[in-house]
């Protein structure tokens, strides 16, 4: 059989229709991969850990309770929540393209700080075609890579050590940085996730956000700043019951390891993970909440303009059809692989 392969000229701009197919696409997440907080105070709790689960069943519970409208918990710096669509998320041209839920909230006459606990966004392509989170992931840029040029860590890794139940939880990291994961007596419950403790110990990398918090010198109050923009769980959710652009993200934003931009079609997994190692006093260490996601445009399709050449055998990898949805290799029509399209 003859294949035509569809070289990608213009891989930036996208088209939006209205076909049914296309608008069979839910804009919300519909599963987690995985769920892997780091210690604090409400793991084990958010969602419930039950004797028994594994980590293939927490991370059913948090998609159970994310569908829900509930919210679930990502520990201390390094814990991460990874999930995915019914399609692919398309990087549609100018506009924001996904929009993350946490539960931040302003303190009482201020608009730009209160409780704020960012984790950062990254996103990742199923380039190998399997399903699954295994492939390169990157960052999308936030304010802080302008706001804060010197007192972001990049590379930042900790590790935590777990010593037996409801033990201290001490902490390394590769700044010559130790501590101990605080526990305080609102919460009684183990403060390690109950299924890693077979682990020994928890090791997360990633991008270290500069501390956000104060202590207000007339109310003894512990605030968070805001960061302007690319956070999880930064800024309030709403503001005048319309999203808070501050909450949502462009895949134009996605930079590799080396800090380099890179351009992104679409993407199949999204990772939230907390992005900040910090203590708030009595409040406790800053820990992401994250709420669910939504594709802001779940019916896009990326188009491009293409020139036509023979290729003798198809492509390899997963495909999809022109509506985002995952299809088989011997589908007819045009399909979509590894960034070209493909006529069959």
């Amino acid at each position: 059989m003859n294949y035509y392969l569809l070289t990608l000229a213009v891989l930036a701009s996208v088209v939006i229709t209205e076909a049914s197919a296309q608008s069979l696409n839910s804009p919300y997440l519909n599963k987690v991969y995985e769920y892997v907080p780091a210690p604090g105070q409400f793991i084990n709790t958010m969602p419930e850990w039950e004797d028994g689960d594994d980590a293939e069943a927490m991370a059913a519970k948090c998609t159970e309770l994310l569908s829900d409208e509930g919210m679930i918990c990502l520990g201390g710096f390094g814990g991460y929540v990874t999930f995915g669509f019914d399609h692919p998320v398309v990087n549609v041209a100018g506009e924001y393209d996904l929009y993350i839920r946490g539960n931040a909230f302003a303190a009482t006459g201020m608009t730009d700080a209160g409780s704020s606990e960012p984790g950062i966004v990254m996103v990742s392509q199923d380039t190998n075609g399997n399903g699954i989170p295994d492939d390169e992931w990157y960052e999308l840029s936030g304010s802080a890579d302008i706001d804060s040029i010197g007192k972001v860590v990049y590379n930042y890794s900790i590790t935590y050590k777990y010593a037996g139940e409801k033990k201290p939880i001490a902490w390394t990291d590769n700044q010559g940085g130790k501590g101990v994961m605080v526990r305080n007596a609102y919460h009684d419950q183990e403060y390690f996730p109950a299924w890693l403790t077979g682990e020994g110990t928890l090791t997360f990398t990633g991008t270290l956000l500069p501390r956000n918090m104060y202590k207000d010198g007339e109310t003894g109050q512990f605030i968070m700043k805001f960061l302007r923009y690319g956070y999880v769980d930064n800024q309030p959710n709403l503001i005048g019951g319309a999203k808070n652009e501050a909450c949502c993200f462009n895949l134009d934003w996605a930079v590799d390891h080396e800090r380099q931009p890179v351009k992104l079609s679409q993407i199949d997994f999204v990772r939230v993970y907390c992005a900040m190692n910090q203590i708030n006093g009595l409040l406790g260490e800053t820990s992401t909440e994250f709420a669910g996601a939504e594709d802001l445009h779940p019916s896009a399709v990326p188009t491009a303009v293409v020139d036509i050449e023979a290729s003798s055998a198809p492509e390899t990898g997963i495909y999809y059809d022109l509506t985002g949805r995952r299809t088989s290799r011997n589908a007819k029509g045009v399909l979509v692989s590894n960034g070209k399209l493909i006529l069959k």
